[in-house]
Order: structure tokens, then sequence, then C-alpha cells
């Protein structure tokens, strides 16, 4: 990217765990975009700041270890850099774990770029007893050296000046310095630049000694290029020669050679500037985890957490959702008291505010959830839970680095099975994939929140996270059964990192949660808005209903009598009494004619065409339908319920008081759930499973298992209950 007056573009790089999404939120704020790389999965930010009259744009690259193309997060990382040129390139190193992070920091050295380190975590290092000059390594580095702690926003400043000096080239302890990898290798790479002076559009588009080193690598993203090179030939057969001359030099190929050069100049730069305090002792972080991470303690402590994770979303949330209901129920009452009878009022307030309604008033919980797994995120308790689920998923035969994507299926089971595409074998990735719709993502959470509110108040927290739960023993049982049938096969090992602990910012767990929750949001103006008009349409129509009886006169009799009884005087409690029993014979003639014009619907016939299927589960065609519009979306559930079972209230009744009022019991409720839980996920979980995959054969065969599996854990679920609450 060319520099425009005024203005720069910089890209963040840096290790996993180091910091990096931390100093981009404090840089940019709630000034972000988040979208996908071109051609990829990979999530993309992008955020603008101005200091000192120059506008800058920041770019959030993939989190990664090294330049070496092995993962799309690297590619992605590598080509930007290569092909975009920001003008300049922040790495944010982490203090305290300095050895591996200036691995990365070495190979953006190599490509010759402008540079800037952002020392983050320098209080955690200091806590630990590391004493790093970090004034003479920038010095032996060639690269500035800016300190920061990012959670606390210390240094930022600093950096975005020196950022300016370094795009200008006015920074003193800017300049580009070589690795030397020893005088075998280092006359290898000059007789590979010679030869790569022969495609001069090659030899100037790169920087030639990157490219000599990375073709020693065997780059496969870098041999791709050249192979397209009128030279290739030539090129290629100097590389060979290179190569082998390496190999019978050292007895290892010039990858290893080369990788072991770059800790050796990592190993004596840390050794002129860095060292231990006699205050260095076991960490803060080392001291949690021999209690958090216990082989005794970790799972009941996990199981505790997560436990106080659901009952606060739905008992904190309780609150908010109230007022939001009301808010509802009163913007219902004002636009069926503003407009007159007809279609539009019944669209706004059966359609759109009974079907966006029903869904919005869960929000807060959304909110609640993703604030929770925000702060197990940002606090570093994430990596010990898969940390800790690893060695139970292990024993019961499931792959245990699959628990990373299967914890983000309960924020969004797309980008978890997105996620899947980092493990090493196919087997793995199908496996995981397959058994990823089993966590309840957050979409499901308001249809948990409405039956377990409705059926189970004074014990909804203890509800939904027994259904959560049961997801995650049919995930593992699933999993076990498949890695011991159709997936037989040893799973790959399982290596994690465990960042250290970390006290997060307010401002970095808030745009955590928002990020998350406008996603719902959106839904709202999208796709539930389309359906919740969808549905209302199909109970609307036809309009030419042949009713059981002439309700409209049975109607008009019934109120004439009661206005009557009213005009006289001094109503005594008999009359009282008779004009009570006239009103319940009115309001149950009333929804008995609603109920039969549903029914005549053509939403009704839909639902009737099914109900043979899901009678047994206790599940009546309103139910069935609602399954049926949340396979485009799971909030679709919620927004159907408002839609048909709402509909001919005389007041604004809620939902749940509608619900409970449809002679649903409390065994087909729980049945409800656990089929919502299991059975066939959104429409963009199976094109994503489609794309993941590349079979419409495993596509399929997720859906049928799901399906089938719904049905059985169902009809059991309401069986047992059926026992236990009667």
């Amino acid at each position: 990217m060319s520099q425009e007056k005024g203005h720069l573009t910089i890209a963040l790089a840096g290790n996993p765990n180091a910091g990096k999404t931390t100093i981009f939120n404090q840089l940019t704020g709630a000034r972000q975009k988040v979208g996908n790389w071109s051609g990829v999965t990979v999530e993309k930010k992008e955020g603008n700041l101005l200091h000192r009259d120059t506008e800058i744009t920041v770019v959030d690259l993939p989190g990664i270890y090294s330049l070496t193309a092995y993962s799309v997060e690297e590619v992605v990382a590598r080509n930007f850099i290569l092909e975009e040129h920001p003008d300049v390139v922040v790495d944010i190193l982490d203090a305290s774990n300095l050895e591996r992070n200036l691995y990365l920091a070495v190979q953006l050295i190599e490509l010759n770029i402008p540079l800037v380190f952002a020392m983050n975590m320098v209080d955690v290092a200091r806590a630990r007893g590391i004493i790093i000059d970090y004034q003479q390594l920038s010095n032996l580095l060639g690269v500035p050296i800016v300190e920061t702690v990012g959670t606390r926003g210390e240094g930022i400043p600093d950096l975005l000046d020196t950022v300016l000096e370094v795009s200008t080239g006015r920074d003193p302890a800017s300049r580009h310095i070589h690795i030397n990898y020893g005088r075998e290798i280092e006359r290898e790479i000059l007789n590979i630049r010679e030869v790569l002076k022969k495609d001069p559009e090659l030899y100037k588009g790169y920087y030639p000694r990157w490219l000599a080193v990375k073709l020693l690598e065997k780059d496969r993203i870098v041999e791709e290029r050249v192979r397209r090179s009128p030279a290739a030939q030539e090129i290629m057969a100097q590389v060979d020669r290179s190569r082998n001359h390496v190999l019978s030099i050292f007895q290892e190929d010039a990858e290893t050679v080369i990788a072991e050069a770059r800790y050796g100049f990592i190993a004596g730069a840390l050794k002129e500037t860095m060292r231990l305090s006699a205050a260095a002792k076991k960490t803060i972080s080392d001291k949690i985890d021999q209690v958090l991470t216990n082989r005794i303690l970790g799972f009941p402590i996990l199981f505790f957490f997560m436990y106080l994770l659901f009952q606060g979303t739905f008992s904190i949330g309780a609150y908010p959702v109230e007022w939001i209901e009301k808010g509802v129920d009163l913007l219902a009452g004002l636009v069926s008291s503003s407009l007159p009878e007809g279609l539009l009022r019944d669209m706004l307030v059966d359609g759109v505010i009974g079907g966006v309604g029903g869904v919005i008033v869960f929000l807060p919980n959304i909110l609640l959830l993703f604030l929770g797994i925000s702060l197990f995120e940002d606090t570093g308790y994430m990596a010990r839970a898969a940390f800790i689920m690893d060695r139970i998923m292990h024993t019961l035969g499931l792959h245990g680095k699959s628990f990373i994507p299967l914890l983000m299926g309960f924020g969004c089971n797309v980008p978890a099975i997105m996620a899947a595409r980092t493990l090493e074998t196919r087997r793995d990735r199908l496996l995981t994939i397959l058994i990823n719709p089993l966590m309840s993502c957050s979409a499901r959470l308001p249809v948990y929140v409405l039956i377990a509110g409705a059926f189970f108040p004074h014990s909804a927290g203890n509800v939904i996270f027994a259904i959560y739960l049961l997801g995650v023993v049919l995930a593992i049982l699933v999993g076990q059964v498949f890695s011991r049938t159709i997936f037989k096969g040893q799973s790959a090992p399982f290596v994690l990192e465990l960042p250290p602990y970390r006290l997060p910012t307010l401002k970095s767990v808030l745009i955590h949660m928002w990020e998350k929750g406008k996603v719902y949001l959106q839904k709202m103006g999208g796709v539930v808005l389309a359906f919740s008009i969808v549905i209302w349409f199909l109970g609307a129509f036809p309009k030419d209903i042949h009713y059981s009886m002439d309700y409209d006169n049975e109607i008009q009799q019934l109120t004439a009598r009661i206005n009557a009884i009213k005009a006289g005087k001094g109503v005594g409690a008999v009359k009282t009494q008779e004009l009570q029993g006239l009103r319940e014979h009115l309001r149950n003639l009333r929804l008995n004619m609603e109920e039969e014009r549903l029914s005549q619907s053509y939403i009704g016939r839909i639902g009737h065409a099914i109900e043979p299927m899901i009678a047994p589960l206790g599940f009546d065609w309103k139910l069935g339908v609602s399954l049926v519009t949340g396979f485009v979306a799971k909030e679709v559930v919620v927004s159907t319920m408002g839609v048909l079972y709402q509909t001919g209230e005389e007041d604004s009744s809620s939902l749940k008081k509608a619900l409970k009022a449809s002679g649903i019991d409390r065994p087909t409720a729980l049945a409800f759930m656990v089929f919502v839980l299991i059975y066939v996920p959104c429409l963009v979980t199976v094109v994503t499973i489609w794309r993941e995959t590349g079979s419409l054969g495993w596509t399929a065969f997720s859906v049928s298992y799901l399906m089938v599996l719904a049905w059985v854990a169902a009809f059991v679920v309401r069986q047992c209950c059926m026992v236990f609450f009667h």
C-alpha cells in the first residue's frame, strides 16, 4: 500500500496470546470492521484512528507462530505483508515469553520491511523476575522496540509515534540486519540469488535474499510462484543443487539448518540482553494452574464455572428480559390501538412485533452468555478448559484437539466448524465437524429461556444448564461411537499452549461481547423479520375458512347478553357470577374459532402434514411448524411461536403465558428443548458443513443422524419425565 499524504496503513502481527487483539482494541476501540479475508474464511479485522494529523488504518493479521506458510493463517498474514505492502508492520511480542515470540520477529526482519516491535506485557515479565535491556536488544535487531501493557493502554501513544517515525525513515534504531546462517548456507543463498537475476520481474518483486532462503526451505507457495517464471527450470535446478549440497554437508535438510541458525541467533541476542533476577520464581499463573488444571479438581471446577455461567445468564438476564417484554407488549398495544382493523394491523402486531419481539426480548441472555465466554477467553481460562477436557475426551476415544472448535460451538457452529480445518488429518476434521452441531449454539438459547421460563420458572437456570450439558455428553458419546466405527484410527497428539492468566480489560471484553451480539441483532432485522412475515402470511390465509359452527352468530348473541346484564341496574351477586361465566364462554369461543382458523390456514396444513411424525413426542402441529422454520435459523423457532400461540388473545399477554395455556405439559416441554438441541442445524451451518467436507454425502449423513438422534432422545426424555412428573 503506497503511503498517501496524511494516511498510513499498519499491520499488526504476532503470536497467539501475545496480546495482539488487546492492542488492536486499544488502538481502534469501536471503530472496527470485521469480515473475512478474500477467498478464505479466516477473520479479517480492520480499524481506523487519527494520530498527530495522520489517519491510520490498522489491519489485525491472524495470530501466527511463523511465516512458514503451513496454515491458512500464515499464508494470509504473509501474503498481506508481501503483496499489499503496509507502510509499517508492528510485531506484538510477549515480553514474558520472548524466546518463542522472537522466531516470528526474526522472520519479519528477513523480509526487509519497515518494522516496529511492541514489547507487550512488560509488567508480567517484570513480575516474573525477567530483566531485559530493550535498548540493547533494539540495537542488535535493528528494529525500534516500544514497551507496552496492552491491558492498561500503556505505551500506545509511544507506539504510534514510533510508527510515524519509521514510516518516514527518521527512526534512528531502524536498520536492516542479516541473520548469518553460516558459511555453507550463505554461499548457497548467493548462488540462488545470482540465478534469480535471470527473471528481473521476480528479482525486483520480492526481497531476493528472502526469496532464496524460502526456496532452500522448500516453501511451497514460493516454489509455485517460481515455477511460473520463464527461468523456472534454471532456478529450480540451482535450488536442488543447493539443497543437496547442504544435506551432504550437515546430514540435515536446509530447512532444519536454517531454523537452528535462527534459534541460535535468538539465543545469542537474549544472552546479551536478558537476565533473571533473584526474585524470579514460580509465576502466579503456575500457582493458579496447580489448582485449576489439577487432575482431580480441574473438571469439578470447570463444571462449576459453566454452571455459574448458565445460571447467571438466566437469573441476571431475567430482569432486563422482563423490561423489554413489557416494552414489546406496550408497542403492540400502541400499534393495535392506532391502526384500523385490517391486514396491515394484523401483519404489524402479529407478524412483525409478535415474531421479532418474541426473539428480541432474549438479547440480554445472549449478551450475558457472550460476556461470560469473552471473560473465559480473555483471562486465559478457555485454554485451560480445553486442556482439562482433553484428558477426559482422550479416555473416551475422542480427538482432544477438536475440543477447541467444540468450545467455539457454544457461540456459533459456523466459525466452530471452520476452525476444524486447523486439525492435521481429514479423519479428525470430519469427526469434529460431525459432532460440532451437538454443542448448543447461542441461537438456541432463546428457545431454552422461553420454554424453561414458562414451564420451570423456579429452576430455569438448572434446566438450561442440563440441556447444554446433555449436548456435551452426546458429543462425547457420538464421537466415541464414530471414532470406533466409521473413523477408526489413531488420533493425533494434542499440544495446547497455556497462556498466562491476565486481568481482562472492560473495553476488550465489551468489544468482544458486542461483536458477537451484533450478529444476533442483525438477524432480527433480516432473516427473523422476513420469516416472521412469511409465517404470519401462511397463518393468515386463506380467508375462506369453513368453521364447524357459526361462531360469529354465537359471539354476537353472547356479547348482546353481556351488554344487557351490564346495562341492568344494581348488578347483584348472582348476575355478577353469570357475567363472569358468559365472559369466560365468550373468550373460549373466540379461542376455539381462532384455533380452527389457524388449523385450516396454510401453515396449519403444513403442521398437520408432519404431525404424525412428531405426535409420539407429544408435539402438536404448532410445535412442528416451529421446528420446520427453525431450519432457517434457530431464533425463528421463537418468532414462529410468537405468531402461532399469541394470535387471538384479547390482551397482549406474554408468549410464556400463551404456551402454558396451550396444554403443553412439562415432559413435552423438556422433550422439545432436547429436540431443538440436537436436530438439524441452521441452513448456514449445513452449507458450511458441505463446504468444509467437500461432500454432499457427509452433509446428508450429518443431517440424517442428527434428526434420528433428536427424535430418539426427545422420545426417551419425554417417557422418562412422564414417569417422574406423574
